[in-house]
Parts: C-alpha cells; structure tokens; sequence
C-alpha cells in the first residue's frame, strides 16, 4: 500500500471521500425499472437473459430444492449457520426491546404511540463472485424479529448454502433473479413476484439506482457502495492483525477501499511489510491487489488529527487499535458500526458476532446507523380527547389555525365546542 506523510497530500487523497459521487447509470436503469413495471414477468425474463444469460421460465425456487439444498450443504456449515443466526437474533429481539408501545395521559388528552411491523420486505442478496449467505441472515433476521409476516428473497445465482440460509432465517418465498430488475420487480410487483413495502439489501451500482429509482414507490435501508474499513491504530496496534483485517477488506471487491490512520512510522512500515508477505497467501490476491490501490496508509501527527478525518470519512467500518481506545471513542460519531481493541476484528461483524453487517458506505454514516430491527417496524401515534376538558385544546388549536390562516382548521376545532 501507499504510505502518505504530507498532510496536504493526505487531504488530496481524501477529498474524493469527502465528496463522493455515485457513477451515473441512471438511464439504463430506468428504462429497466419503467419496463419492469409495465410488462412484469417478461420484462424480468428478458433483462435476466440480456445481462445474466439465463434463460429462465420458472423464477420463483419450489420448497422441494430448498430441502434438496440441505443435503448439499457440509451438516457443520449447517451449524454454523444456526449458531450464527441465533446470536443475529438474539441482538435484534434486544433491539427491538428499545421500541415498545406506550401511552400516558395528561388532564385534556391520552396520547401514545404503537410498534407496527411492517407488512413486507424485499431482501436482495449479490450473485455475484461469493455466495453471501451472511448476508441472508443479516437482511432476513431483523425482519423476521419485527413481526414482518410476508418476506421476499432475491437473487440470481443461488448456491444451495444460501438456500439453507435463507430458511433458517425465515425467507416466506425465495425468486432466482438479480439486478435492477429484482429491484423493479419487488417494487411494483408481477405476476409471479410480490410487491413489497420495503427493499433491503447490498447490491452493485446498478442495484442501487434502481433502489434509488423506486424510493417512494416502497421504502429502501440506503444507497451502499464498494464495502469499506477503516483503522486506527497508534503504537501499540498489532501490525500482523492490521495487515490481516486490510486485506480482508481488500478481497471484497476490486473497488472496496481499505485505510490505516496511524501516528506512528514504524507501525505504519511494518504494516506494510506484513501486507506483502500475507497478499501471496490469498486465494483472492487478484481481487485484492487492485484494491488495495484505492486505499493507503497514513501517519498523522495526533490522534485528534486522526479522529477528525475519521469523522468527515464516516468509514463504514471503523476500527480501533491504540492503547487506551476509551480516549478516542466519545469523539468518533461517524461510522457504520464500531470495532474496539486487537481481537475485535470487523471479520466478526460480517459473520457472528451478532451486529448487522449491512452497513452504511460513501460517508452515508454521517446521517444513519446500519440495518437493524428498526428498518422492518414503524412507529406510529395516537390520541384520544378527553370529552370533559376539551375546551382548552380547543381553544389553543382554533387560536394557532386562525394565526396561520386556515379558517376551515379553525372551525374544525371549535365546532367540537358544542
């Protein structure tokens, strides 16, 4: 990796993260989206030969190859998959203890709100070079904790270990197909796909426009780009751990982006070195390799230093590894999800730890957290007058209305009067 010293040229490097622009492929997905819509079935048919070469006539997976798919599936994977799913739950119904219904009342009025689970949700999962089961259980979890009765699977390549992944997590129906047209399809619904509330999920950028597209029709998490880490570590980070979890991050895609923060030279040198010696050893050295070109390695002169570009970065991962970490943590507010101290490697994010690992990127963690039990629920209020001191709200709402204007507001509120 590239060592940065200067801080101009590190605040060169960065500016691009600072103001990142998502590649314009808005055209070509529209005119997908908009046939999608128009001619359902067939316009998923055909996109999916066009850009998949699959020829397919039944797109929608039968309960039969999912339990095929438990027999093609190593048992200990299997396991794994349930241990896993287990501890994603157990984190999510702890969530979901934070929304909870309620209600009080004052002398004029009951007021409360209720947690309504939404009615469904489409999950999209990336075909592409690795199949994501983690990610089944991180989209298709949170929704089933919520209450979500109708939940909806998309994607393209389906390996049979995301099949079982999907089952255990609780996946309603499960479709074969990927794309701006999954997007499209989950949105406005065809003749064998069902439209849902909301659309979940990473996907490339042309996943995400489509989403971006849509929004409005049905809710979306977030607009995610290439997968991101960022580390910070000081003197005492252990460079054999750094190396591993940069190159971790690395062979996600040739366009993820992994950065160290350091202050200091040497560890920022060894960290180097460590990298070129574990690179060989990857299966995905390739992938990797061109990665690692969009990140560096970078010594500041202070850790308040490190921590404000940190902050403007809102990485996606972030991970900590100086001696005393609680020094710097009241200060970071802009990240996807938070990894203290050498062993907490963002490793454990991705698979089991219990976290969600779909995650904000392109500095969207300066106005929201990641996917969680929240995205699947809405929070929704209520009121209820009380007839014998009615008077006073009243009389407060018609005097408000004939402020702004709004006569008819007005009489609506006094009338009640009588």
């Amino acid at each position: 990796m590239k060592i940065y010293y200067e801080k101009s040229s590190m605040e060169a490097f960065f500016e691009p993260f600072f103001a990142k622009q998502q590649v314009n492929v808005i055209d070509s997905v529209n005119e997908i989206v908009s046939n999608v819509k128009n001619h359902g079935d067939a316009a998923v048919f055909k996109y999916t030969q066009q850009f998949d070469n699959e020829n397919l006539s039944q797109i929608r997976v039968s309960d039969q190859e999912i339990e095929n798919a438990y027999q093609m599936v190593n048992p200990k994977i299997v396991n794994s998959i349930k241990v896993a799913a287990q501890r994603i739950k157990t984190f999510a119904k702890k969530q979901l203890e934070n929304f909870r219904d309620f209600s009080y009342e004052d002398e004029f009025v009951e007021l409360g709100q209720k947690v309504i689970p939404l009615d469904s949700v489409g999950s999209y999962i990336p075909g592409g070079r690795f199949p994501l089961f983690s990610t089944v259980l991180m989209s298709i979890i949170p929704a089933k904790v919520a209450g979500v009765k109708e939940i909806v699977m998309c994607s393209l390549k389906i390996h049979p270990i995301i099949l079982v992944a999907a089952d255990l997590s609780g996946a309603t129906q499960i479709f074969r197909i990927g794309g701006a047209q999954a997007i499209s399809a989950l949105a406005y619904g065809t003749e064998s796909i069902p439209k849902v509330c909301k659309i979940v999920g990473p996907g490339n950028k042309y996943v995400q426009s489509a989403k971006k597209l849509v929004f409005g029709e049905v809710g979306i998490d977030f607009i995610a780009g290439p997968s991101e880490v960022l580390v910070i570590a000081d003197k005492t980070g252990n460079l054999e751990f750094i190396a591993a979890d940069l190159l971790a991050q690395a062979e996600h895609d040739p366009n993820a982006i992994a950065n160290l923060l350091t202050t200091s030279q040497n560890l920022a040198l060894k960290v180097n070195e460590a990298i070129e010696k574990q690179l060989p050893m990857l299966s995905t050295q390739s992938i990797a390799t061109m990665a690692l070109e969009n990140g560096g390695i970078f010594i500041l002169n202070s850790m308040e230093d490190i921590v404000a570009i940190s902050n403007r970065i809102a990485p996606e991962h972030l991970e900590i590894q100086i001696e005393k970490p609680d020094t710097i943590i009241p200060y970071l507010r802009n990240y996807g999800s938070l990894f203290i101290g050498p062993y907490s490697a963002e490793v454990f994010g991705d698979y089991c730890s219990g976290t969600n690992h779909i995650l904000p990127t392109n500095g969207v963690a300066r106005y929201s957290g990641g996917l969680s039990v929240k995205d699947f629920v809405k929070i929704v209020t209520f009121q209820k007058i009380k007839l014998e001191n009615r008077q006073a709200l009243i009389k407060l709402a018609a005097n408000m209305a004939q402020q702004e204007g709004l006569h008819g507001h007005q009489k609506a509120a006094e009338i009640r009067l009588k």
